[in-house]
């Protein structure tokens, strides 16, 4: 491969695995511009180095009703540069701001990088169409850091006030940890037996702090913590079978882990390594609703699930280690 096709690789870095929308040929004219988030326009001499390309694109995406570009206008500019008729399409099927969204999380992860000031601005437009995203998932989303978008949200009078935050996981949390935990305590008061996912987000709350809060009830404790400066705060500290409120964390480590993974061409361009992405893309989302699955287990089932549960962590283990001696082999210290 030479330099030229080296230099832009990157961009067939594109979609995913799992419901992903089908590819479909459409004649170049039927396709406009979009709403790019590149202040300055398209880069020429990157649609120039893309023509050039002897190797196969990735499909563009286009907005379905509109028929606008959302991703991929460079390179529907050197399909049409090299007499092509038609261009693989991928469809998008939402609403204007959440087509732009896109465009932007598509320009992040992968072909000519957006600039500073094209990513600010994205960020302020998302902030204001959006204004319940969390500063972390604006900034995932547009390459920022969470504080350069909390301080935009800070500064500008254009943002909608807001007073809960969706996070990256997709989990509502209010900005006032106390009122979420108030209106645990009511919707548990309303209805006992209702699950504690239902209750989180109902309330808007983590399911951690549900069982937090349902605990300190059955205890006949009020629903909000001790002040730590409180009489008492250090005894209730020490209790086992009190734990500490859920910190509002948006993604934990592994959740982070598996989205680089995840954006990794030599996993996802072959079947083995998508089906590896795959089983931990289960043993992720499975591990945030371990509270409501453990406490769903039936009592005569208890005994085999944990035994299952061991051989599992087990086959990992193996898999780990196996991995960690061809590292050794490969990279040897």
């Amino acid at each position: 491969m030479g330099l030229l096709a080296r230099s832009v690789m990157p961009i067939v870095i594109d979609g995913g695995w799992d419901g992903e929308p089908e590819i479909v040929p459409v004649p170049i004219m039927d396709i406009l511009p979009g709403d790019s988030p590149r202040l300055e326009g398209e880069d020429k001499v990157h649609v120039l180095r893309l023509a050039a390309l002897e190797i196969p694109l990735p499909p563009i995406l286009v907005d379905r009703r509109t028929m606008r570009v959302i991703d991929g206008i460079h390179r529907l500019m050197a399909a049409s540069l090299k007499g092509r008729k038609t261009i693989d399409v991928r469809f998008f099927d939402g609403s204007r701001e959440e087509a732009f969204l896109r465009a932007v999380e598509a320009n992040v992860e992968h072909g000519l990088p957006l600039s500073q000031a094209d990513r600010t601005a994205a960020a302020l437009r998302i902030l204001k169409s959006h204004p319940t995203m969390s500063d972390r998932a604006v900034a995932k989303s547009t390459g920022l850091g969470a504080r350069a978008v909390a301080e935009l949200r800070r500064s500008s009078d254009a943002v909608p006030p807001s007073n809960f935050r969706v996070g990256r996981d997709g989990k509502v949390r209010p900005l006032n940890g106390a009122t979420g935990r108030l209106r645990v305590a009511e919707l548990i008061r309303e209805n006992p037996e209702a699950s504690l996912r239902q209750v989180a987000r109902s309330a808007g709350v983590s399911p951690a702090t549900a069982l937090d809060v349902r605990r300190r009830l059955e205890r006949g404790e009020g629903p909000l913590p001790c002040p730590r400066n409180a009489p008492g705060a250090a005894a209730e500290s020490r209790k086992e079978s009190d734990p500490a409120p859920a910190p509002l964390v948006e993604e934990p480590p592994s959740t982070v882990t598996l989205e680089k993974l995840m954006r990794d061409p030599s996993l996802r361009q072959s079947e083995l390594g998508r089906r590896l992405l795959r089983m931990f893309k289960e043993n992720v989302l499975g591990a945030r609703e371990m509270t409501d699955i453990c406490a769903s287990v039936p009592s005569h089932c208890i005994e085999l699930i944990i035994q299952l549960s061991r051989q599992n962590s087990q086959i990992w283990e193996e898999f780990a280690q196996e991995l960690n001696r061809r590292a050794r082999i490969v990279n040897p210290e």
